[in-house]
């Protein structure tokens, strides 16, 4: 591959983005924002094995903690044109939002070139305030069988470099759009994908929280590749949970909050996103975490000289909520 093949500044650079995008199997080194252009790579690998025809589509308006994430995309461009997962930058975050809501409506109409999209919007949290309105709109109308589609809100927990301290669980919850929280890194591959099982398996769109602590923050992952994702036994309505035309709002709304709501909760209990860490024979303590805040929970037993096993023996109990 030349350099010339991807918009970056020297030789040295091409290589490292040739290691992080091209690596199948094993451990590599991500900051969070490259593991959001692994995560789609990734999908798109899990979609071949499975013998989908698909393809991808990105946008969405930069700012920080994702500020640099589209030059990742740019950076990891002859990856993305191969699969093809096309990377179209939003004019705003609304028109990103909306134009990623046209991706789930390929097989509406005769002749589509794939079995499906899947879409991913990038934007700070004001960002996620300011698209609320397509949001609705299109969790409302549901994601493609085949596509689905992730929401990753940059959320300013501390206005690091924002004019207000926002974070966006509140604006997904208006919208009844399911939420995940990732920890770390590994996290963002692990539950990004998790992400994409629960929008195609629910017909929602699926928020995926982004802290400065998981986007900026670099650590080394192992690439999930035979990551199990377990589909529930769950009964869906006739014409099933997904998008499709004609479709009336109050169809779509019943849809929404009578089954797709619950789809995903199956899904989250099948596939433990929820889940209890730390145990023992007599549970006296509990505490509930989420996000970076589960590490800062660790964290804080380590410091006490407190192990797992230390824990369950004196009664903690520790849930780490996804």
């Amino acid at each position: 591959m030349s350099a010339s093949a991807i918009p970056v500044g020297n030789l040295r650079e091409v290589q490292d983005v040739d290691e992080r995008y091209r690596l199948e199997t094993g451990t590599i080194y991500l900051t969070g924002s490259q593991a959001l252009v692994r995560l789609l790579l990734l999908q798109a690998q899990r979609d071949r094995e499975a013998g989908l025809n698909t393809a991808g589509f990105v946008s969405g308006y930069r700012g920080s903690p994702l500020g640099g994430i589209d030059q990742e995309f740019w950076r990891a461009r002859a990856f993305l044109e191969r699969v093809p997962i096309h990377f179209q930058p939003g004019v705003n975050e609304e028109l990103a939002a909306t134009a990623v809501w046209g991706s789930q409506q390929i097989n509406l109409f005769p002749a589509s070139r794939y079995d499906g999209v899947f879409g991913f919007w990038y934007g700070k949290g004001p960002g996620v305030d300011r698209s609320g309105d397509a949001f609705k709109h299109a969790n409302f109308a549901g994601t493609a069988k085949h596509g689905g589609v992730l929401v990753a809100a940059g959320d300013d927990h501390v206005c690091k470099s924002s004019t207000l301290p926002h974070q966006s669980e509140y604006g997904f919850i208006d919208a009844m759009i399911p939420l995940l929280n990732p920890t770390d890194v590994q996290d963002v591959l692990e539950l990004g994908l998790m992400g994409y099982g629960l929008s195609r398996f629910s017909g929602c769109w699926v928020g995926l929280k982004m802290t400065e602590g998981n986007a900026d923050s670099s650590q080394t992952v192992l690439i999930p590749r035979k990551l199990e994702i377990v589909q529930p036994e769950f009964e869906v309505p006739e014409g099933g949970l997904h998008i499709r035309w004609p479709d009336e709002p109050n169809d779509q709304e019943y849809r929404l909050q009578h089954y797709k709501i619950y789809a995903a909760l199956a899904f989250a209990r099948a596939n433990q996103l929820n889940r209890v860490v730390i145990d023992g024979p007599r549970p006296r303590f509990g505490i509930v975490s989420t996000g970076k805040a589960y590490l800062d929970v660790l964290q804080a037993l380590e410091d006490l000289g407190i192990d797992k096993e230390r824990a369950g023996e004196i009664g903690i109990k520790l849930f780490k909520v996804g």
